[in-house]
């Protein structure tokens, strides 16, 4: 079992200080779950998440879960504020419902010294089925 290297509590503290733009007081995206090797995160529905046809859009699912990989990350390496996303890929599957939460569980496939490589499934409300499946990775410089 991987050793958080930081909590839930400490990792909102940490993306609340650094990114208030994406992770404000009351914002839209809270973590629910981070034990350094995986996470979930949850994002509330809102009428802005929507695409015409009343789908949820694709920016709003590759940046959960970006949010996703990152928190992932840092869960596992401690409050490393440059660690960056070097490569995103996401299949979008199916349409998320509206009017429902989204939800991204994360997990490391590979934590190195320079790289982590992960994976991020988007399910939307109860749906058991996912919306889109993600694999990312993140640069991890020197402390």
């Amino acid at each position: 079992m991987a050793i958080a290297k930081m909590s839930v509590p400490e990792l909102e503290r940490f993306l609340h200080e650094e990114f208030p733009q994406a992770f404000s007081t009351g914002g839209d995206i809270t973590i629910e779950h981070a034990d350094g090797k995986t996470c979930l995160l949850r994002q509330r529905y809102s009428e802005k998440m929507l695409r015409p046809g009343g789908t949820i859009s694709g920016p709003t699912l590759m940046a959960l879960a970006d949010c996703a990989m990152y928190v992932v990350v840092l869960s596992a390496v401690g409050p490393v504020g440059l660690a960056v996303t070097t490569n995103l890929n996401i299949n979008f599957l199916r349409k998320g419902a509206q009017g429902e939460d989204v939800l991204a569980a994360a997990r490391l496939l590979k934590l190195g010294k320079r790289l982590a490589v992960g994976e991020v499934s988007l399910t939307s409300g109860a749906a058991p089925d996912p919306i889109a499946h993600v694999t990312a990775t993140y640069s991890i410089p020197n402390k």
